[in-house]
């Protein structure tokens, strides 16, 4: 897309985000014959990940193919994908809007869907960034399966009752499970509940994680705690605090949810601001791939009821609505 085409339309829809909600719901609208533009700065939060799980008929397959293949899909039915990031968004005086992109350039739209993902953010810990989606996970729907049976140990960290939950969980998975509590408050209870239920706790803080001395990289994980004991696993599990990027949904004045912080949608993605949805781990940080695309679909759909509303209101003012195009 040149500066005149990006800064001269203005699309039925624009969505933020190209990861699995962002592109199942380009692909719905686009099908719908709305002119679409996708926006997509490229870094899914699946990225590290070699393998996704738990997507019917896609199990396995490597996020990279997955949103190659969402991208092939949205320009097959006519919508068009724009490298870029936004830096800004308002709402004009016409009621459309405006996201001015991170080169300056300005794209306009009826309709906005966010589906911008999110940030994990680690516990800060010596040699677990490196390890992530490798020998470190944080969902054992994703990748639990995949180190069964194996030695496993969960880290503690901001997102405590996360942590303790992951910690049982996991022993499901596996007969040996390690929950290095890392400093956090496990209640008499939580801890009697995770022993009987053959859970090994253990106390003190983790200062670092790496290679056992005598292993090769990537064979095992060592655990070292500031008590100076350590201990040693195949596979680390760890809650990181999500850091949705829901910038753009403030810009236009999207209000949040007072328990959780989050900005707030209904049941079909719709944010408190008319023609503004939001889809996939930007609102609801535990989708996994298969649950963003369905969000993502699902605010399609709204969007899409939406729109038609409005050029059914055009039309009886005498404004000629153009399929596949903007009023």
């Amino acid at each position: 897309m040149d500066a005149a085409t990006a800064a001269g339309s203005i699309r039925d829809a624009v969505v933020v985000g190209g990861g699995a909600a962002g592109l199942a719901a380009g692909i719905v609208l686009a099908r719908a014959r709305f002119a679409t533009l996708i926006v997509d700065g490229g870094a899914p939060r699946n990225g590290p990940a070699d393998r996704m799980h738990g997507y019917p008929t896609r199990d396995g397959m490597a996020p990279g193919e997955f949103v190659t293949t969402g991208q092939s899909e949205f320009g097959r039915y006519g919508g068009t994908l724009l490298r870029a990031s936004v830096a800004g968004a308002r709402r004009t005086a016409d009621g459309t809007f405006e996201l001015r992109l991170g080169d300056q350039r300005t794209v306009r739209a009826r309709s906005v869907l966010v589906a911008t993902g999110l940030t994990d953010e680690l516990p800060d810990i010596p040699g677990l960034s490196e390890r992530w989606a490798s020998q470190v996970h944080h969902c054992p729907h994703c990748h639990g399966h995949e180190v069964r049976g194996r030695s496993l140990a969960v880290l503690g960290g901001p997102m405590a009752a996360v942590s303790v939950h992951l910690a049982a969980l996991l022993r499901r998975y596996s007969p040996t499970v390690a929950f290095c509590v890392n400093g956090i408050e496990v209640a008499a209870a939580e801890r009697q509940r995770l022993t009987a239920y053959g859970v090994r706790l253990v106390d003190g803080r983790v200062t670092r994680v790496g290679s056992p001395a005598g292993t090769r990289e990537g064979d095992a994980v060592g655990i070292e705690l500031d008590n100076g004991e350590s201990l040693v696993c195949e596979a680390v599990f760890v809650a990181p605090r999500p850091a949705p990027h829901d910038a753009i949904l403030a810009m236009l004045g999207a209000g949040r949810d007072p328990v959780s912080g989050l900005v707030a949608v209904d049941a079909q993605g719709a944010t408190g601001v008319p023609g503004v949805w939001a889809a996939g781990n930007v609102v609801n940080p535990r989708a996994q791939v298969v649950t963003a695309a369905g969000a993502g679909s699902t605010a399609a759909v709204n969007m899409s009821a939406w729109l038609l509303e409005r050029e059914l209101s055009a039309a009886v003012r005498g404004e000629q609505p153009v399929p596949g195009g903007a009023l």
